[in-house]
């Protein structure tokens, strides 16, 4: 396999054969996200990509589970997708399911039609960067998305069978737009219904400024702001996680099932942290 790093990909997706159709983000504006600020977006040339898969399934033909790389490849034409991931059914008998980084705005640019045949073609897990329900915080972090799109996307995804990973970004907001950021977030996730939902921490990358006037929450905030997002959600099934290193108390559960369970332990950390301080 020829990879340009970085190459990265979703914790779910360590055991997935990665194939890196695209390289670096068609988007990478983002001041949250460092992946791929020192990569160049383009695409691959399909012969080197066939090639790849050509090669892997006389390696691996038994691979079942496959990650395509780099950022958002929802992105990339629908023919030339289809023709991956025909590829792909073709030589791995086995397969069973597709997964890939996306965003909202590349699920809407594809009809019904053509997200139909992707998920045919065992596209299966859609991962999607929320990062917040307020449409101010994208802004000033210069995502460029809409909430509402987002929503939408995901809604539609569903619908249409695929797992929908979404991802929320804690502290996003700051001081500024601490409530905001809270309040929304959980509204925009009661709407989408993600089957999979991780929640990490914003860190400041290095060579990343924050927005001007930025206040960076506190780990108390950042526990204290998961607890308030818990507590208003109203999730039928969904799987979550919160144990990126980068959050200051490791969380998994499912919501709404183990909610009282995750905001019990929320509630005994922020204690102990108030006591000690």
């Amino acid at each position: 396999m020829k990879y340009i790093e970085p190459v990265f990909r979703p914790p779910a997706e360590a055991e997935s054969l990665i194939f890196q159709v695209a390289y670096g983000c068609p988007h990478n504006q983002c001041r949250f996200c460092g992946m791929y600020k020192t990569v160049r977006y383009r695409l691959r040339h399909e012969r080197e990509v066939f090639s790849e898969i050509d090669e892997a399934c006389r390696h691996d033909p038994d691979t079942r589970r496959i990650f395509l790389a780099d950022g958002d490849v929802m992105a990339l034409p629908f023919e030339r997708l289809c023709r991956y991931l025909e590829a792909i059914n073709q030589a791995f008998p086995k397969l069973t399911r597709v997964n890939v980084y996306a965003n909202g705005s590349s699920i809407a640019n594809k009809s019904t039609r053509e997200l139909t045949v992707l998920r045919q073609l065992k596209l299966n897990t859609l991962y999607v960067g929320l990062e917040s329900g307020s449409q101010s915080v994208l802004d000033i972090f210069n995502k460029t998305e809409t909430v509402e799109t987002m929503i939408a996307a995901v809604i539609a995804a569903r619908k249409l069978g695929f797992k929908c990973s979404v991802m929320i970004l804690l502290g996003l907001g700051g001081q500024a737009l601490r409530e905001e950021h809270i309040s929304l977030t959980a509204a925009a996730l009661n709407r989408m219904q993600p089957q999979l939902l991780a929640a990490l921490r914003y860190i400041q990358l290095p060579g990343l400024s924050p927005p001007a006037n930025y206040v960076s929450i506190t780990e108390y905030e950042a526990i204290e702001e998961l607890r308030d997002i818990i507590a208003n959600l109203a999730l039928e099934h969904t799987v979550f996680r919160a144990n990126h290193t980068s959050n200051p108390l490791p969380l998994a559960g499912r919501l709404s099932r183990d909610r009282a369970t995750l905001l019990h332990k929320l509630d005994v950390e922020l204690a102990s942290l108030a006591a000690r301080n």
